[in-house]
């Protein structure tokens, strides 16, 4: 899980919702994560891999974007789609997931190798959302700091996450936004609480 993609993948708390058009059918579907490059939503209508797909969204108030993706995956009624933008949504889809990410209405993990150290980052809200990629990180890649400068948003889920990763995976906490460092001051003053903390 060492980061290798082009474009980071955002997750969110809570899916933004998204109207999906095809083969001359509507419907209402919710984002599961999207980048630069493409999104992963839930659809009802069943579509076919290797088609064009048009999908409306808005990301928490931003401008509404209206753009073309093809569907490259499916597993049940979850697709992956790579992005047909133009340069005026491009620039509105950067847009929106900055503001997300600001508002912690949206998340990043990445795992990067540095002098020998695996570092998970966090930007945006550390939430439920980033679980599954969360445990990845420490059960399957290994982490040896978390980095969470970036952090906007702290929620009680995240903050379970970060207790699991110090006390059972024995990870420390690294850099830390001023957010995340009262509420992990918090955390850390309940019983039974031992993390370490850089």
């Amino acid at each position: 899980m060492i980061e290798q993609r082009r474009h980071q993948r955002i997750r969110f708390g809570e899916p933004p919702a998204v109207s999906i058009g095809f083969a001359g059918q509507l419907c209402e579907g919710g984002i599961e994560n999207l980048s630069m490059s493409g999104i992963m939503l839930r659809s009802s209508l069943v579509l076919e891999i290797g088609r064009s797909v048009g999908c409306e969204f808005s990301l928490f108030g931003s401008p509404r974007m209206d753009v073309a993706v093809t569907v490259v995956s499916r597993i049940g009624d979850l697709y992956g789609a790579r992005f047909q933008v133009g340069l005026i949504n491009q620039v509105l889809i950067e847009d929106a997931i900055r503001q997300a990410l600001e508002s912690g209405k949206a998340s990043v993990l990445t795992v990067h190798e540095l002098a020998g150290r695996k570092v998970m980052r966090i930007a945006g809200g550390l939430n439920a959302s980033l679980r599954n990629d969360f445990m990845h990180a420490l059960t399957r890649v290994g982490v040896d700091e978390i980095d969470l400068a970036g952090v906007t948003l702290v929620e009680q889920a995240g903050l379970a996450l970060c207790l699991v990763a110090t006390e059972r995976h024995g990870a420390v906490i690294g850099s830390q936004s001023n957010c995340f460092a009262g509420a992990w001051k918090l955390a850390l003053a309940l019983p039974g609480s031992v993390a370490q903390v850089a």
